[in-house]
């Protein structure tokens, strides 16, 4: 009963502010940071130098899991141009990803014919976040941290954060899109954006 109280008094914050830009001077880049595929072989971010990175925590069993379908729809439209979609399953909202990672994959392929890389489950807040996530929570502000599954990060293909979008902001959202896009024009005119 806790746990579902948490879940649904986290559903206002859904819908607070959906975007945040990058401000100021950033510390580091994504390019610091790796992740395990979900088949445990080492996921790098700088494997993916000078493309343009939407980093999406995932699960399983949410009211949003559909979305996976609109990432997979971005990932295939965009990824000839520079776009990779990286979905983190993480159970830390609601516990809607209590599964294995051959379970996760086994089920975003089979129900979702997801292409796009997934990293093994990791959190996505609190003292135990994977790096990537402190570092993005430390550069954007607790505005722009995750506050249920589906939340977006867009980094450039310079590897810095270019925005933050909630969850309610589904994958083919016009303000998604445009940022996509914009990012990706820049891709390959001077080594990145």
């Amino acid at each position: 009963m806790k746990k579902l109280f948490a879940a649904l008094s986290a559903l206002p914050m859904l819908f607070a502010a959906s975007e945040v830009h990058a401000q100021g001077a950033q510390a580091g880049s994504a390019y610091d940071y790796k992740f395990e595929a979900i088949d445990s072989t080492e996921l790098p971010l700088t494997q993916f130098r000078g493309k343009v990175v939407l980093v999406v925590n995932t699960a399983s069993f949410c009211g949003f899991t559909k979305q996976y379908a609109g990432l997979e729809a971005l990932y295939e439209k965009y990824r000839g141009r520079g776009l990779v979609v990286l979905g983190v399953p993480s159970n830390d909202f609601g516990d809607q990803e209590p599964g294995t990672n051959a379970e996760i994959a086994t089920f975003c392929q089979g129900a979702f014919n997801v292409t796009f890389p997934l990293t093994e489950k990791y959190d996505v807040k609190g003292s135990n976040a994977h790096p990537f996530y402190k570092w993005a929570l430390a550069t954007l502000g607790s505005a722009a941290a995750p506050k249920w599954n589906f939340h977006k990060y867009l980094v450039g293909a310079d590897g810095k954060l270019i925005a933050s979008f909630a969850t309610t902001v589904e994958p083919d959202a016009p303000k998604l899109v445009a940022a996509i896009e914009q990012a990706i024009a820049g891709v390959g005119k001077t080594g990145g954006m």
